[in-house]
């Protein structure tokens, strides 16, 4: 599974790795309800079970990766942070912060992946 974190936002280390595990259980969640084979696929360990986090540049490269996803019917979700606030960026209005992609076999999610970087 990946999450894709915006960059742009300069988010503290707590917040980034609560938006990635927001956007990791709402893509799963979107996954059992839409492609259910893939989800039992990873709960019985088939698909590795890894998670990554990787930066994008801003939203709108987060939404063309979303795009990108649903046009090629991979289990993704793009997860809207709201009520929070911590200047500058967030001062309660929803904002976009990550997409969670998978799961998926690593095969298939690289041509999605690979041009973002690591957290």
């Amino acid at each position: 599974m990946y999450a894709v974190v915006r960059r742009d936002l300069d988010m503290p280390p707590g917040k980034l790795s609560a938006q990635a595990g927001h956007a990791y259980t709402a893509s799963l969640f979107e996954c059992i309800d839409t492609q259910p084979h893939h989800a039992k696929r990873y709960r019985l360990g088939l698909n590795a079970g890894t998670k990554v986090t990787l930066y994008c540049r801003d939203e709108r490269e987060i939404r063309d990766l979303e795009q990108h996803c649903r046009a090629v019917g991979v289990p993704h979700a793009l997860f809207t942070d709201e009520g929070h606030v911590m200047p500058p960026h967030f001062d309660g209005s929803p904002v976009v912060t990550a997409l969670g992609i998978g799961p998926l076999r690593r095969i298939d999610a690289k041509p999605l992946v690979r041009k973002f970087r690591c957290v």
